[in-house]
């Protein structure tokens, strides 16, 4: 394959839709292949535009401005890294012969939550626990007494959780209702699930393209409203459950199609496995592949969209655990305590322009056996403060 240097007539050029800090490690990825990047995000100073050879501010769900970047950059590969982007847009520019990854059609399903879920039961038959979709308060209270409780209730179009709860009984209802609307995205339309009664949930990060399928070892994680808080590698799982996992993982991005990584999540009950959901996209609690793997999910990512050879060597066990800020704060500094840099931890800084209650700044990673690096990345994020 020939790499041509960046910011010449010839480059390989990717867009980044989406510069946080996911997109920052795909931007640095992308770099050490001498890949020109352009990031794209709705302010400033986002984390990737920090190490992108271009940074543009745009409204993304504004179909008219993301075309005219689109066509004024002519990228050789568009990277949606978030969901709030205009489908409209990718669509026309797939149609003018832009290479969006994975392809358009696939971020439209899965961008979705209604789309994405009717897709996997309905159309691939992958096991799901029950859901309904509602439109309105009253059909909210219907569906959740007919899902039981607890039952989860997402906005069908959101990210990291925002949105999302979980009603423990009735008189939950309304507060679940008013949630939905801190959606990043569409709330205009919710997803109500039946609470499944899982052992425990993974992401199978998933990597693909024409002639290769590749499987990390399962991340284990746990979540708190919908976002990450910790997650481990491998997760131990019996065979049985493994391979269920990989062959629902498998079906899903074969259907889905393209080029790229994807975190497909699922929770798993003894040997039985259920599809949640999957992202076209490097997956956060895949961080912790930053620490465990000769190739990180960032660095899969960006191989997959290239074509290249997808194999990679699983150095060993590990677990990161995600600070997330107290305050408010136009000129966010961290206060990191000089123990997390040892011989098996360190910490990533994502370099965030704003600080707010509950924002995702930092990430502790730590190389040892799953269960002590889980307990010392518990006890080492609480050595991160802001300042």
């Amino acid at each position: 394959m020939l790499f041509p240097a960046p910011l010449q007539k010839n480059s390989i050029k990717i867009m980044l839709l989406g510069s946080g800090e996911l997109g920052k490690e795909v931007a640095i990825e992308a770099q050490r292949l001498g890949i020109e990047v352009v990031a794209v995000d709705r302010y400033a100073n986002a984390p990737a535009h920090q190490v992108a050879h271009r940074a543009h501010v745009i409204n993304m769900q504004d179909k008219a401005a993301l075309l005219a970047l689109i066509e004024a950059e002519k990228p050789t590969y568009i990277l949606p890294e978030i969901e709030a982007i205009s489908i409209d847009a990718l669509f026309e520019a797939e149609a003018k012969g832009y290479h969006i990854i994975p392809n358009a059609d696939a971020v439209s399903k899965t961008m979705n939550r209604k789309r994405i879920r009717q897709f996997a039961a309905e159309a691939l038959g992958l096991p799901t626990g029950p859901y309904e979709f509602v439109t309105t308060l009253e059909g909210l209270r219907e569906a959740a007494g007919r899902m039981g409780f607890p039952c989860v209730i997402k906005p069908v179009m959101s990210s990291s959780g925002h949105g999302q709860s979980v009603a423990k009984s009735p008189s939950d209802i309304e507060r679940s209702w008013e949630m939905a609307k801190e959606a990043r995205g569409d709330a205009s339309e919710l997803i109500v699930e039946a609470f499944i009664d899982f052992d425990y949930e993974i992401t199978m990060l998933t990597a693909r393209h024409e002639t290769q399928t590749l499987f990390c070892e399962p991340i284990g994680h746990i979540q708190k409203d919908g976002d990450y808080i910790f997650s481990w590698q491998p997760m131990r799982m019996s065979p049985k459950a493994l391979e269920n996992a990989k062959t629902i993982a498998k079906t899903i991005t074969d259907g889905l199609g393209g080029r790229g990584i994807f975190g497909v999540e699922l929770f798993v009950k003894g040997d039985t496995v259920y599809f949640s959901e999957v992202s076209p996209r490097p997956h956060d609690t895949g961080l912790v592949t930053l620490i465990t793997q000769s190739q990180s999910e960032f660095a899969l990512h960006i191989r997959a969209v290239l074509g290249l050879p997808l194999d990679f060597t699983f150095y060993g066990e590990g677990a990161s655990a995600a600070f997330k800020s107290t305050a408010e704060s136009h000129t966010p500094a961290l206060e990191v305590d000089t123990s997390l840099f040892s011989a098996n931890s360190t910490v990533r800084i994502f370099g965030k322009p704003e600080a707010h209650k509950g924002r995702r700044l930092a990430v502790a990673l730590v190389f040892d056996k799953v269960e002590a690096a889980l307990e010392k990345a518990r006890k080492l994020i609480a050595h991160i403060k802001d300042a």
